[in-house]
């Protein structure tokens, strides 16, 4: 059976943990700033993880992460 293709813009924007959950960054952080609360554009700036509904989806295109 042949290799199996990584999806390279999938394994740039995901991350696995060593738990098995996937990280992803948030949206809405580059531009219009000016209106968004320092509070939320601090948020915005951390991590999260990829909600366990699309984990699947995610993992099927990152085959040997």
């Amino acid at each position: 059976m042949p290799k199996l293709k990584t999806k390279k813009g999938v394994k740039k924007r995901f991350k696995l943990t060593k738990k098995g959950k996937i990280k992803r960054a948030k949206s809405n952080k580059r531009h219009i700033l000016t209106k968004k609360t320092r509070k939320r554009k601090r948020a915005l700036g951390k991590s999260t993880t990829v909600d366990k509904t699309f984990e699947k989806k995610i993992k099927a295109l990152m085959p040997y992460s």
